[in-house]
């Protein structure tokens, strides 16, 4: 039987990767982003290249009832969600006392309230079918706090701490949710919290791709946790045993030398 998949933030980097390994299994999507045009060029690749059924919903999630909104729009064209995927969020850089406080109100709506929205809307539907997957992007940011990217970093720990619950509250009930955090991974994630690429400094990072097929997989399995590579699996483990005080100070030194976690 063939299933869909509704993904949030799919018009590049890791949610469009997860739209292709998607549609490449057979399933049909439901694609939601802001940029309309480039929706528009995926749905015709994925399409034509895979043969599947994609239905695209142009949206801003960080706005006040959107989500809500791509509930309702699911619900009209009667599509049944199996797989849900949050992916869509930003980050800011700087110090929270000079940051643009309507930049931060729409970092939380996106990267939590949507989020959390969307699961609340789809999961009573998933739960009274006896199965069904969550996949919720959350970061390696979300293991420690981080100095002028302080909101970024809060909302992803919230995702994964929302995420490890929830598996918990729905896995005898046939459903799983997984918590993907990925460490910096190229995409243009780094050029749009800083405003210039050039800022960010060289360095080897996981593609996309790479990181959406280690997501993928966990999904599939039903693994409540994954951190995609060896050596930031190792981070998240180090860091547990570091003083709290140590491991802040360490991450404001990254933060400064522009190496950022990307969603």
């Amino acid at each position: 039987m063939t299933k869909t998949a509704l993904i949030a933030g799919a018009s590049g980097g890791i949610g469009l990767e997860l739209a292709r390994i998607h549609a490449s299994k057979g399933d049909n999507l439901v694609l939601v982003a802001r940029r309309g045009a480039r929706l528009a060029e995926v749905k015709s690749e994925l399409e034509s290249k895979f043969k599947v059924s994609i239905y695209n919903i142009v949206k801003d999630l960080s706005v006040k009832d959107a989500a809500k909104e791509v509930f309702d729009e699911v619900k009209k064209q009667n599509i049944i969600i199996d797989y849900l995927i949050n992916n869509a969020g930003f980050g800011d850089f700087g110090l929270f006392a000079k940051s643009n406080w309507e930049k931060q109100v729409g970092m939380i709506n996106l990267n939590i309230t949507a989020l959390t929205q969307l699961t609340w809307l789809f999961l009573p539907e998933i739960i009274s079918r006896g199965e069904g997957k969550i996949l919720n992007v959350s970061s390696l940011a979300a293991f420690q706090p981080g100095p002028t990217m302080s909101v970024y970093f809060a909302s992803k720990a919230f995702v994964l701490s929302f995420s490890e619950a929830l598996n918990n509250e729905v896995r005898d009930k046939g459903i799983t949710v997984t918590a993907l955090c990925p460490g910096s991974t190229e995409s243009n994630f780094h050029a749009v919290v800083l405003g210039d690429p050039k800022l960010v400094r060289k360095r080897k990072m996981m593609t996309a791709k790479e990181v959406a097929e280690i997501g993928y997989r966990a999904m599939m399995k039903g693994k409540p946790v994954v951190i995609p590579g060896l050596k930031n699996s190792f981070l998240v483990f180090a860091s547990r045993f570091a003083p709290r005080e140590l491991v802040v100070k360490m991450v404001r030194k990254i933060q400064g030398e522009k190496n950022f976690y990307k969603i």
